[in-house]
């Protein structure tokens, strides 16, 4: 078993769910110092070993962090840092599973999409056009796919919700795009994805929410539909 993942309701996993709910009760603050791993165990009524698999265990879910001479801290908590290991899940997943990610991002990309038409800045609105000049400036699949990714996450951190946005860049890691974008730039997909993408940018420069919700819901809703055929095959 993972010593990151004690099994549930085993002791380390009630020693983890009492340092959460301290954390959510505000009895430990973003950036607070824990106390001693003597003292946490005495606090949580625990053994240290399990208090110690506890702090390990959250400390790989980003929740803690081990300063080097000084203990251990609560951290700023960033949706970024929480959701870092949604990106590995993303970027493993095969067959159906990536069906249902892309489902889950089609949601998303089209919510924030809508949001980021009303919210965007002329700067945030200029660096989404840079990325798309970019992506129809070249044919070489990995410079198209650096800039397909920036051009996503230029629209979600304008759409102003930090916590949708960590979640799109977890559904939007490198290795989980390139897979699917290979296999569908081989179908010849990559005009389609061209104008998609400038679609997307004209809702966004008319500030018009539906019609970018509309165009972030055909973009991703087509290589869903692609993938689904492949399954089906």
């Amino acid at each position: 078993m993972d010593e990151a993942a004690p099994r549930k309701g085993t002791v380390p996993q009630r020693a983890i769910e009492e340092i959460k709910a301290m954390i959510a009760e505000g009895r430990l603050e973003p950036g607070q110092r824990l106390p001693t791993e003597r003292e946490l165990a005495v606090l949580l009524g625990m053994s240290r070993s399990s208090t110690r698999e506890a702090i390990r265990a959250l400390t790989v879910l980003g929740v803690l962090e081990a300063r080097h001479g000084s203990g251990i801290y609560v951290t700023a908590l960033e949706a970024g840092d929480l959701l870092e290991t949604f990106g590995v899940v993303a970027g493993l997943s095969r067959g159906p599973r990536l069906v249902e990610l892309l489902e889950v991002r089609r949601s998303l990309e089209s919510t924030a999409a809508a949001l980021a038409a009303a919210r965007i800045t002329a700067e945030q609105l200029a660096a989404v056009e840079q990325h798309l000049a970019a992506m129809d400036a070249t044919e070489d699949p990995e410079e198209v796919l650096t800039h397909d990714l920036a051009f996503h996450r230029e629209i979600a951190l304008a759409a102003g919700n930090a916590t949708m946005a960590a979640i799109l860049d977890g559904l939007s890691s490198r290795t989980f795009r390139a897979r699917v974008r290979r296999g569908h730039q081989e179908n010849g997909a990559l005009a389609r994805t061209r104008r998609e993408h400038a679609a997307i940018h004209r809702a966004l420069a008319a500030r018009d929410p539906e019609a970018a919700r509309a165009a972030a819901t055909v973009h991703v809703g087509g290589v869903e539909q692609w993938l689904r055929s492949q399954l089906d095959g």
